[in-house]
C-alpha cells in the first residue's frame, strides 16, 4: 500500500528560484500551497496580499500581470522569490501541516548573489531558517505573512513592515 494510500501526503518539489545577479533583497516563502503549486506560480493564492504589496511597495501593477511578467519586473526592481523548503509532504496549505522537509541549498545559492542586501522572511516558518541565512553577513527579517490565514495584521500594517525592508535594500523609496 502507498503513503499516499495510508493518507500520508506525497513528497511534492517547490517552485524554481526568482533570481539574478542583480537581486538585492530576497523574500524567502516556507513552501508554495495548493494554489501555487497547481498554477506553477508564486503567492497564486487569490486572497495572497504579496502582489498586492509588492504593486504598493514598487509602484506598478503586478497583480495584473501574468508569472512571467511578475519574475520579470520583480528583478527589474531587482527583488527575488525562492522558499526555504525544496520539498516537503503537506495535507492543504497550511506551514502547520508541512511534514519531512527537505531544505533549500539557501546559503550555496543566496551567497552568490553578488549584489544581496537582505533577506525577508515572509512568515514564521520561513523564518525557522533565520539561523542558516543570517550566516550569509547581510540584513535579515522576519516579516508579517501575506498569507490569507495571517489576518492578524490588517493589509496597511502589513504593508508598512514590508516597506521598511524595501527601503532598506535600497529596492523601494
Amino acid at each position: 500500500m502507498s503513503r499516499a494510500a495510508d493518507g500520508i501526503p506525497p513528497l511534492r518539489g517547490g517552485l524554481e528560484p526568482v533570481l539574478d545577479d542583480g537581486v538585492r533583497l530576497v523574500v524567502l516563502g516556507s513552501f508554495p500551497g495548493e494554489a501555487s503549486l497547481a498554477a506553477v506560480r508564486y503567492y497564486a493564492h487569490p486572497r495572497n496580499q504579496f502582489w498586492t504589496i509588492a504593486s504598493r511597495l514598487l509602484g506598478e501593477d503586478f497583480v495584473g500581470l501574468d508569472e512571467a511578467g511578475r519574475r520579470a519586473r520583480l528583478l527589474a526592481h531587482r527583488v527575488g522569490l525562492w522558499d526555504v523548503h525544496a520539498r516537503c509532504r503537506r495535507a492543504g496549505s497550511l506551514d502547520a501541516h508541512i511534514r519531512e522537509a527537505e531544505p533549500n541549498d539557501l546559503v550555496g545559492v543566496l551567497g552568490r548573489l553578488p549584489q544581496l542586501r537582505g533577506i525577508a522572511h515572509n512568515g514564521a516558518e520561513s523564518a525557522r531558517a533565520m539561523k542558516l541565512t543570517s550566516r550569509l553577513g547581510v540584513a535579515v527579517w522576519r516579516l508579517p505573512s501575506t498569507s490569507p490565514a495571517h489576518a492578524a495584521w490588517t493589509l496597511e500594517r502589513k504593508t508598512a513592515a514590508w516597506r521598511e525592508v524595501f527601503v532598506a535594500c535600497g529596492v523601494a523609496s
